[in-house]
């Protein structure tokens, strides 16, 4: 069972004693299910999770979530779900599960960080809108612990939201995604993000995913102990193979206070570990992609842009993989304090940017047509 909290029904008409709860949807909107505090009838639940397991499993059911606060690991396992809020600010779904957590007390296996999302989508055509999903894990407090204190946790990793590999066509509208490390992980298919925010500070949008930001805010979130780098945005993945990655289109990447400028790169090169016949070791067929084009920065992004990053050989050492020879990264279009030209910050051709219209990166799908709420 959920824990819900601050629970707000607008209640229209006077002298009724309750209204349903589904009048915080728009008009246009038409909901399966609705989950809420209190079950008013059999397309009622109490939790996001319940609803979802109602769904048929062909799914394509819309759900609205009401106001409140609702603490639980939600999973959509079904295609064609819609999620609705009350807004970003009216409706959360949170859940403080991490990295290095022990699945159960005194075990030695952990969740990792790919089992560590509040919420999880493993099908396609998922559309969720208008609210706010956090991991609550205290990231800031273990981040301030020195190293060799004994009560400090290992594997701070927490995952807002997880886009996972079997999925395509995910459309997220103006969602709020809040975390502090690899706040959300992007894989599968194609995933269109509109409006909205997303919030963390170590590779907090990361991923293999094909993934399309349209006007979204991006806040860096300062660190528990002083840095001189707090973090970075990206950390791609991409397979040498895939033509897109993580692209950000007329986005503003802000900060929270507490982060000093100069002292975020816009991402780094992710060679995930992976096993092959030879071996296990970083994946050299990673050559992540992150595009920013006519995106706004803030002074905390870094004068040199990017950043290397490490990963293991197939010999068993480490090499530091190149943020120019490693991965693909380049800017169109950047403007604010954050903005600067030089050797080590690429920038795309005027004649490259046909290349970049979103129909061609996701492939001609039109997310604001074929994925229009009930």
């Amino acid at each position: 069972m959920s824990r819900i909290c601050c629970l707000l029904l607008v209640v229209l008409l006077a002298g009724c004693s309750s209204e349903k709860p589904e009048r915080f949807l728009p008009e246009s909107v038409t909901a399966d299910a609705i989950v809420a505090s209190t079950a008013i009838d059999e397309t009622h639940y109490s939790s996001i999770q319940e609803a979802v397991n109602a769904a048929p499993q062909e799914g394509g059911w819309t759900i609205g979530v009401a106001p409140g606060e609702y603490y639980e690991r939600v999973v959509i396992d079904k295609p064609g779900i819609t999620l609705i809020g009350a807004g970003m600010d009216q409706t959360k779904i949170v859940f403080d599960r991490y990295a290095g957590k022990a699945v159960t007390r005194g075990s030695e296996e952990h969740w990792g960080t790919s089992r560590s999302a509040t919420v999880e989508i493993t099908r396609p055509g998922v559309h969720i809108a208008n609210l706010t999903i956090e991991n609550g894990f205290d990231f800031l407090t273990e981040d301030a612990r020195e190293s060799s204190d004994p009560a400090r946790v290992s594997g701070m990793q927490a995952v807002a939201l997880k886009i996972s590999e079997y999925t395509d066509k995910t459309f997220i509208k103006n969602v709020a995604l809040l975390g502090y490390q690899d706040t959300l992980y992007v894989r599968g298919g194609r995933s269109y993000f509109k409006g909205g925010e997303i919030r963390g500070n170590v590779d907090f949008i990361f991923g293999d995913g094909n993934a399309y930001f349209d006007n979204v805010s991006i806040y860096s979130r300062p660190r528990g102990k002083d840095m001189d780098i707090t973090g970075y945005i990206t950390a791609p993945s991409t397979l040498i193979s895939d033509t897109f990655g993580l692209t950000f289109v007329n986005c503003k990447l802000l900060r929270e206070e507490g982060v000093p400028d100069n002292s975020v790169p816009l991402g780094r090169p992710w060679h995930p570990t992976t096993t092959f016949d030879d071996g296990r070791y970083a994946n050299p067929f990673a050559i992540g992609k992150a595009v920013f084009i006519n995106t706004w920065m803030d002074a905390h992004i870094t004068t040199t842009g990017w950043a290397s990053m490490g990963g293991s050989t197939k010999e068993g050492g480490r090499k530091e993989f190149d943020p120019i020879n490693d991965a693909r990264f380049a800017e169109y279009g950047s403007s604010g304090p954050g903005y600067a030209i030089n050797e080590q910050r690429p920038q795309l051709g005027v004649e490259k940017m046909d290349i970049y219209k979103r129909f061609n990166i996701l492939n001609g799908w039109e997310p604001e047509l074929t994925t229009t709420p009930k």
